[in-house]
C-alpha cells in the first residue's frame, strides 16, 4: 500500500485547509487510516482516526470540535477537513493506514503504512 498525502498549504489563523491521502491498490475499504502530525523540534503526535467503514472515529483533544477525519472508499481516499486553525496546528502531516485499529491508535510506531507528509502552516 502506498499513501500520497496532498492539500498541505499556508493559512491565517482561523482558515480552512483539507487534507486528502489517496492510497494505492484494492484493500483500502479494509484498512484503518489516521492522521498524525509533527511541528519542529516535537514528536509525532496522534491527530485523528477512523476505521475501515468510517462508522468509528477518534480525535485527539487538542483538535476536537475544529478537525474531522472523513474517508471515501470508493476514491481510496481518506480526508481531513481543517477548521479553525490556530498558529499551534503548524506541522508536517502524515497520513497513516493498517488493518489493525488498536495499532493505529496506540502503537504508531509499528503502524504498517505511512504517507510522504504534507506541510501546514498557519500564521497569525
Amino acid at each position: 500500500v502506498q499513501l500520497q498525502a496532498s492539500g498541505g498549504g499556508l493559512v491565517q489563523a482561523g482558515g480552512s485547509l483539507r487534507l486528502s491521502c489517496g492510497a494505492s491498490g484494492d484493500t483500502f475499504s479494509t484498512l484503518d487510516m489516521a492522521w498524525f502530525r509533527q511541528a519542529p523540534g516535537k514528536e509525532r503526535e496522534f491527530v485523528a482516526a477512523i476505521n475501515y467503514s468510517g462508522d468509528n472515529t477518534a480525535y485527539a483533544d487538542s483538535v476536537k470540535g475544529r478537525l474531522t477525519i472523513s474517508r471515501d472508499n470508493g476514491k481510496n481516499t481518506v480526508y481531513l477537513q481543517m477548521n479553525s486553525l490556530k498558529p499551534e496546528d503548524t506541522a508536517v502531516y502524515y497520513c497513516a493506514a493498517d488493518y489493525n485499529y488498536r495499532k493505529i491508535m496506540y502503537f504508531s510506531t509499528i503502524v504498517d503504512y505511512w504517507g510522504q507528509g504534507t506541510q501546514v502552516t498557519v500564521s497569525s
